[in-house]
């Protein structure tokens, strides 16, 4: 049996302190047609040189300055296009996989209605509480979230199911699909842009499907300062105004702002709690 190639792009930017735990993981994966590509966004803390000499398997693109989560990925998938993968899974640096995560995000696509898959992604420090367990958007009130985070893996989310988005610390498309979305959107600034990729694939006429049997832990938003980061806050809102502004009707642009007090102030209350209660 001849398995699909694939390429697992991780990009990377300052990562050198992160990428031993992603990179060792990546090298024990139990799939027999795959190459890692490592894509540094002009890193300056000696992430190329470690990686030469400490993971010499792993193919590099190096870039001589910071073009961004969607602007690298880009220049990488053009990379493995050129090396005839059939598929492409994006990862990101601070992540571990599961040996056994790329088959599951593979399956799905035995049906051609399928555009993209993503994996059931858990807490790096907490290895048995949910970051993704789906996606859900709601372009009418403005409110897009992932499905079971924070809970305990208590079986919930064993199912595979179509979603609403594929969030773009991990998920897989083929490459001719990717390549007629023509990439990323690079006039997103980091967050966003990898729901615009689900819609734009959805309007396709294509489904995304979270297939929980790939498992991957994800050291959350370890770029930017943690997860309860307030840079964070402030790029993700940023990305969502994008997105409403490529994909919202008038109608839902109105009803949107009339929820989005509402909606500011629950995730407000939600942001403290966390922060100070929960932690």
């Amino acid at each position: 049996m001849n398995l699909p190639f694939v390429y697992i792009i991780v990009l990377n930017w300052n990562g050198k302190n992160i990428l031993s735990d992603c990179l060792n993981s990546l090298m024990s994966v139990k799939y027999d047609n795959y190459k890692v590509l490592l894509v540094d966004n002009g890193s300056s803390d000696g992430s190329v040189d470690y990686v030469k000499n400490e993971y010499p398997e792993v193919e590099l693109l190096v870039l001589e300055k910071n073009y961004g989560y969607a602007g690298g990925n880009n220049l990488g998938f053009d990379y493995a296009k050129g090396k005839k993968a059939k598929f492409v899974i994006f990862l990101n640096n601070d992540t571990i996989v599961d040996e056994n995560f790329v088959e599951p995000l593979l399956v799905p696509f035995n049906d051609p209605n399928v555009g993209q898959t993503v994996p059931k992604i858990f807490y790096a420090d907490e290895k048995e509480k949910i970051w993704y367990a789906g996606g859900r958007v709601n372009l009418w009130t403005g409110n897009i979230f992932h499905e079971g985070i924070r809970e305990y893996n208590n079986g919930r989310f064993d199912q595979s199911k179509i979603t609403d988005y594929a969030t773009g610390c991990c998920f897989c498309v083929k490459m001719n699909d990717f390549e007629k979305l023509n990439g990323f959107d690079e006039t997103f600034s980091m967050y966003a842009e990898d729901t615009d990729v689900s819609l734009r694939i959805q309007k396709l006429g294509k489904k995304v499907m979270f297939s929980p049997e790939s498992i991957i832990w994800h050291k959350v938003s370890s770029s930017i300062g943690g997860e309860l980061s307030f840079k964070k806050i402030i790029r993700k809102y940023r990305g969502y105004l994008k997105l409403y502004q490529l994909h919202a009707t008038p109608f839902q642009w109105i009803t949107t702002v009339i929820c989005s007090p509402f909606l500011l102030l629950t995730n407000i209350i939600k942001y403290f709690r966390l922060r100070f209660f929960d932690s």
